[in-house]
C-alpha cells in the first residue's frame, strides 16, 4: 500500500519525482556565475548551494541535452533574502526540428525580505524532442543592481 498525507511536503521540502540526471545528459551554459555558487549547485541533487550570477542584469541559463528528451515536469526554486525587488523569468524550449525557442511561461514575482523570500514554481508539461531548455532571468525589472540566482532546477 502506497500512501501520502495530503498537503504534506516531501522530506526537506524538496520536490518528489524521478528527475533527469542533468549532470549526465546535458551541458549547462550560463552568461555568468559566482565561483562560490556555480550552476551545478542548482542542477545536481545533493549540492543545493544554488547558482548565482557574478554580475547584475539579465542572465541566461541554457540546458543543452545530448539527445532529445521527453519533458513532463519542470521545477524551479528562486530565493532572495537581501533586497526587495520584482523579478521576471522566461522559460523556453526548443527541438532539433527548427531550433526555434518556444515560450513555456513568463512570470514576475516580488521578493520581500520581511515576507516572501522564496518562489517555487512547478510546471507539468508535455514536451517531446526537447534539445534545449532556456531560463532567462531579469533579477530586477526596475533596473537595480540585483544578482540573478536560482536555488534549484529539476526536470522530469
Amino acid at each position: 500500500m502506497r500512501k501520502k498525507i495530503i498537503g504534506e511536503k516531501p522530506e526537506g521540502g524538496k520536490p518528489e519525482g524521478k528527475w533527469l540526471d542533468l549532470e549526465q545528459i546535458a551541458r549547462a551554459e550560463v552568461t555568468s556565475e559566482d565561483p562560490a555558487h556555480p550552476v551545478e549547485g542548482a542542477l545536481i541533487p545533493g549540492l543545493d548551494s544554488g547558482w548565482r550570477a557574478s554580475e547584475p542584469g539579465e542572465q541566461v541559463l541554457l540546458l543543452r541535452f545530448d539527445r532529445p528528451q521527453k519533458v513532463a515536469r519542470i521545477h524551479l526554486e528562486f530565493g532572495e533574502t537581501g533586497a526587495g525587488r520584482t523579478q521576471e523569468f522566461v522559460l523556453c524550449w526548443s527541438s532539433d526540428h527548427d531550433g526555434r525557442l518556444r515560450e513555456i511561461v513568463r512570470q514576475q514575482f516580488n521578493f520581500n525580505p520581511g515576507g516572501s523570500s522564496v518562489e517555487v514554481e512547478d510546471y507539468h508539461v508535455a514536451l517531446a524532442g526537447v534539445t534545449v531548455l532556456e531560463l532567462k532571468i531579469v533579477p530586477d525589472i526596475g533596473g537595480g543592481e540585483a544578482l540573478a540566482s536560482l536555488k534549484r532546477l529539476r526536470v522530469a
